[in-house]
């Protein structure tokens, strides 16, 4: 196996301050996935674009696509309407799916390939240091994952627009799992995650193969982690009474149940586990419950949330760069 030590030559010039020079030959040298992004930035807009063009040209009565009178208490949406609901109810997972292929494009093809090659020895050896080396991998997949997913971002809320206004679409609530992360900058955040694990993984593995794996792998495993726990990033609302609680259209329910006189809280789960002899809520009297409680997240909590989990994801992406660079600076010399 080889080590990643720099090579040494006498006709080595002075190392330029800048990244112009190793940015370039890294855009010439993977211009075809460089097409292939393109092709799937374009690809992303168009379905979202054929979507609201097939929505607008379908026979409905009321702008929400209600097929029936508006005004009436009847709800049927058109084929196009909830076809594209079923389409876009996934959209931010496709969107965190790019972003992780991108993590694995710069494991691999990017970094890991090169070290195990050892083509890197050419471009150490044309006054290209390891770290500016590192740099240029970091920055190109960064720039233009950060370019095209906000792109993204803006095509996706607005495909979004014209759906939230039917009642039956709990799968595109804001606080959904497969709409959230691709609505606001936590995406921006999972890019640029993905781009700093990819390049720590190849360093470290570098091995082509077992690097995209072990990308994908720590990638999906942060994305599952904040998925189950996004409700715990900022503070949830709370709100009782002594009547059954309804809640708002925009809210997103964490837990609920009754409390006691001494202010206790009894959670319906609890009486849904025992021994179900009588009715839930007489299970919850039985235990003193005398009102209602609600914990959730209104639709204002949006944007705290989508802040805090970027904020995690910039500083996880963070501490993988600094450890690639001290790794790369402690095996090449």
């Amino acid at each position: 196996m080889s080590t990643l030590t720099r090579p040494k030559t006498d006709a080595v010039a002075t190392a330029p301050t800048t990244l112009r020079g190793p940015v370039r030959v890294l855009l010439r040298v993977h211009r075809k996935a460089l097409w292939a992004g393109a092709a799937l930035l374009v690809i992303g807009i168009g379905i979202v674009v054929a979507l609201r063009i097939w929505m607008a040209s379908s026979k409905v009565r009321c702008a929400d696509g209600d097929t029936t009178r508006c005004g009436d208490d009847m709800y049927v949406s058109s084929y196009a309407h909830t076809s594209t609901e079923t389409f876009l109810a996934d959209g931010g997972g496709v969107l965190l799916l790019l972003a992780g292929l991108i993590g694995v494009f710069v494991a691999g093809p990017l970094i890991a390939r090169e070290l195990e090659s050892g083509t890197f020895r050419l471009a150490w050896a044309q006054s290209v240091s390891p770290a500016r080396w590192l740099a240029a991998r970091l920055a190109v997949p960064a720039g233009l994952a950060v370019v095209g997913l906000t792109v993204l971002v803006f095509v996706y809320r607005w495909g979004l627009w014209s759906l939230r206004a039917g009642p039956n679409s709990p799968g595109l609530r804001w606080h959904a799992e497969g709409v959230f992360p691709g609505t606001g900058p936590a995406i921006l955040g999972y890019a640029l995650l993905a781009v700093a694990v990819g390049a720590l993984c190849g360093v470290v593995v570098r091995r082509t193969l077992l690097s995209m794996s072990v990308t994908a792998l720590s990638l999906g495993a942060v994305a599952i982690g904040l998925g189950q726990r996004r409700y715990e990033l900022w503070p949830s609302a709370f709100r009782q009474s002594h009547e059954v609680m309804t809640y708002d259209r925009g809210d997103w329910p964490i837990e609920s149940g009754m409390f006691t006189a001494s202010g206790e809280k009894l959670y319906w789960q609890d009486c849904f586990e025992a021994d179900m002899t009588q009715g839930a809520e007489a299970c919850m009297r039985d235990r003193g419950g005398i009102g209602y409680f609600a914990e959730y997240h209104p639709a204002s909590h949006y944007w705290p949330l989508q802040l805090v989990e970027t904020g995690i994801l910039l500083a996880l992406a963070a501490l993988a760069v600094f450890a690639a660079f001290r790794v790369l600076r402690r095996l090449h010399g």
